[in-house]
């Protein structure tokens, strides 16, 4: 019996949902990061993360698919798994990678974003201390 079909059938119930499950998790969790990135603009930061999430699913089910043919026939259980944990095992390390790549962006966004306002200039005043005349001495003076 051949086994390259249930192979197959086998890899697309488990990369598929592991790509929505990873999608959501990012989509969901990357919202706080991204409005950091781009200073508190909500709006821009909600937009990029949908086409994140868009470019994300492209990108990894392309992958999936093209990544789907088998070029041996799969004639045993054992030959199944070995096969999925080479293919599941692929997939999952392009999800990492993918995912350390966007980080590893945005925060070179984020990082510059910061010099840049550190470069604008000095911080107006935001308010004045008092004068040190209407301080009460926390201590005794020395000597007493």
């Amino acid at each position: 019996m051949d086994w390259t079909v249930a192979t197959y059938l086998t890899y697309l119930a488990v990369s598929v949902p592991l790509i929505i499950w990873v999608a959501t998790t990012l989509s969901h969790n990357g919202k706080a990061f991204l409005a950091d990135v781009f200073a508190g603009n909500d709006e821009l930061a909600r937009a990029v993360n949908k086409l994140l999430v868009v470019g994300f699913y492209l990108l990894n089910l392309g992958f999936v698919s093209l990544y789907l043919r088998i070029s041996d026939p799969v004639l045993d259980l054992g030959g199944l798994l070995e096969t999925l944990s080479v293919k599941i095992g692929v997939v999952t390390l392009t999800l990492g990678v993918l995912h350390f790549f966007n980080v590893y962006v945005f925060n070179a966004i984020r990082r510059r974003s910061r010099l840049e306002a550190l470069r604008s200039g000095p911080v107006a005043p935001q308010g004045q201390l008092p004068h040190p005349s209407q301080y009460a001495a926390p201590f005794p003076a020395p000597g007493r």
